[in-house]
């Protein structure tokens, strides 16, 4: 094939630049790295991956905690160097290609006073998350990301671009809100903003000992706060990090909450009244700070290249025998990066039709992530061994699915519980698009079967 970016070998320079990827226990070798300058690129490496029956794999911000934007002996179209940008300030909208990351886009929209609600570290891409769902600082405000997405151009596995919105291909348009990277390349989104400048955000850290109180008390406060509002509650080690967290809680387990408040500034203190007056935090670092700040605050800690072992299930209720496990689980953290977060996504993002988008759990309360992640290969055993432990645990107060941007490899059963009665929707729209399943390195959705017709 020709293309004006780079095709990358194992023998070439920058082929193992190029296939790195965020989690470092992902060591995958492809056969053909396609590096993408344009969507011309990205159609001429879809119609050869597809007429010399390659295996598939897309990549654009490598954040994939399975590493699902490589593959082994395939072929890869990598998008990173597609990260145009345009904001229409008016409008209120940007476009954006599907190389471009969440902190490309925060730089590109925060000069404006505006904001695109998306995840928590900034060099994740934006593709993998705004087709996962997008779940962030901003969704009990504005949504998920794909609550914000207006079109998509995408190139299908027959090497056609198409345009994908509520008046072109909509049932596409609704499968690419969640349906994860099944049934196309995106090579741009455009996205409607919002206004987000200055919020009152950062972390507040209490005692291990006082974790089921604390989780307790953010089991009920959390879902009748306004939406303006947004914690997520965390078990964390306190890094060794001088210029933010005091010495004596270096390598302290602890519990905490990280908030971030959209409202008025000057109803900031009677917002966050109510969890200093419950108890105090042993550390409060909530304060004023620009969006783009926030969005990127936990980069330093977690830069590319650590090893991560990803559970996840979506969460209705909290009981008190799951606080239980919790805290059990929490008191054994085996890493000083490995965590467990609890993503709050009702809200805004909660108030959304069910049927409105490929997303099946618009009635869950949160999303739970359990993460091992260490530097370290040789502790590769203990984190996975405790993340899953810890999940077994936790699973039975499960809703049942989890959001297919925390997923591992898990199988089939997995992704149709994640799905939900939305699969079989999905299956069938998929067969539309993609009936050979070339777009198949993802939580795949099988394509249906074709039935032949009646004689």
């Amino acid at each position: 094939m020709s293309a004006r970016g780079a095709l990358l070998q194992p023998q070439d320079a920058g082929y193992d630049e190029a296939r790195r990827v965020y989690n470092g226990m992902i060591d995958k070798h492809p056969a053909l790295i396609a590096r993408c300058a344009d969507v011309a690129d990205v159609m001429a490496a879809v119609d050869y991956a597809r007429q010399e029956h390659l295996l598939l794999a897309v990549c654009g911000g490598g954040h994939s905690g399975a590493g699902m934007g490589m593959c082994d002996d395939g072929m890869v179209i990598d998008l990173s160097l597609m990260r145009g940008i345009h904001v229409d300030p008016e409008a209120r909208t940007v476009l954006v290609e599907g190389g471009c990351t969440l902190g490309d886009i925060d730089h590109a929209t925060h000069p404006f006073g505006l904001a695109l609600p998306s995840g928590i570290i900034s060099t994740t891409g934006i593709g993998g998350i705004a087709l996962g769902g997008g779940m962030g600082y901003l969704s009990r405000r504005f949504g998920l990301t794909i609550d914000s997405l207006l079109e998509a151009d995408v190139v299908l596995a027959e090497g056609r671009l198409v345009k994908a919105s509520a008046e072109h291909n909509p049932d596409l348009f609704w499968a690419l809100r969640g349906g994860g990277g099944n049934f196309g390349v995106v090579t741009s989104f455009l996205f409607r903003l919002h206004p987000v400048d200055i919020v009152q955000a950062g972390p507040m850290f209490w005692e291990l000992d006082d974790a089921a109180e604390m989780m307790r008390w953010y089991r009920d406060y959390m879902p009748q706060a306004k939406d303006d509002m947004y914690g997520f509650f965390a078990f964390l080690t306190v890094p060794p990090v001088i210029d933010h967290f005091p010495e004596h809680l270096h390598g302290h387990k602890m519990c905490g909450i990280v908030w971030c408040y959209t409202g008025a500034e000057a109803g900031a203190e009677a917002a966050f009244q109510p969890v200093r007056d419950f108890k105090k935090p042993a550390l409060d670092l909530v304060g004023p700070k620009p969006m783009p700040a926030v969005q990127s605050m936990f980069d330093g800690l977690y830069p590319p290249g650590l090893h991560w072992y990803w559970k996840a299930d979506f969460v209705k209720e909290l009981p008190d025998e799951a606080i239980e496990q919790h805290v059990r689980f929490a008191r054994q953290l085996p890493t000083m990066h490995s965590t467990m977060h609890l993503y709050p996504i009702d809200g805004a993002a909660g108030r959304v039709e069910q049927s409105a988008t490929a997303w099946n759990f618009r009635d869950a309360t949160w999303s739970m992530v359990i993460v091992g992640v260490d530097p370290d290969a040789a502790n590769d055993e203990a984190i996975t061994s405790w993340a899953k432990a810890y999940w077994e645990a936790l699973h039975p107060y499960s809703a049942g699915g989890a959001y297919v941007n925390f997923m591992m490899e898990e199988g089939e059963e997995r992704v149709r519980a994640t799905y939900g009665p939305h699969y079989e929707r999905l299956s069938k729209i998929k067969a539309k698009f993609d009936p050979n399943n070339l777009f198949r390195v993802n939580q795949n959705i099988k394509p249906a079967a074709r039935h032949p017709a009646p004689e």
